[in-house]
């Protein structure tokens, strides 16, 4: 399966932006849709956003919207996270995401906008400070 690997995260104060990116290993137009994860120390992974990779529709956690943009270079296999705004409370270990085929067996799964996500980056650590 597609292999991921998620950049651009660091630290930042409260207001600022940062913008990841997460460069697969082939072409992602078979997994339908992709994501972009979260999870804080203490709590569950959390979606924060998704993109169909073929049309380019997308769908935002009520957290981030407005504040954060998914997009995608498909010529280039990277998907983007541009984050605005970002607040402490955005602080987080930031995950990378496609949908598992129906078939695949995977360690974790999370669902969101009525796809199964189960292959993940390793992650980029993210922190706002006040």
């Amino acid at each position: 399966h597609v292999q991921l690997v998620e950049s651009g995260g660091g630290s930042v104060q409260a207001g600022g932006s940062l913008r990841l990116s997460c460069a697969a290993s082939a072409s992602t137009s078979s997994t339908y849709c992709m994501g972009w994860f979260r999870q804080a120390p203490g709590k569950e992974r959390e979606a924060a956003a998704a993109i169909y990779t073929s049309g380019g529709n997308t769908k935002y956690a009520d957290s981030v919207e407005g504040r954060f943009t998914i997009s995608q270079d498909n010529a280039k296999n990277t998907m983007y996270l541009q984050m605005t705004s970002l607040k402490p409370e955005d602080t987080a270990v930031y995950y990378c995401a496609a949908r598992a085929p129906p078939n695949m067996e995977v360690r974790e799964t999370r669902d969101f906008w009525g796809f199964r996500f189960g292959i993940w980056g390793q992650g980029t650590q993210v922190t706002v400070s006040s």
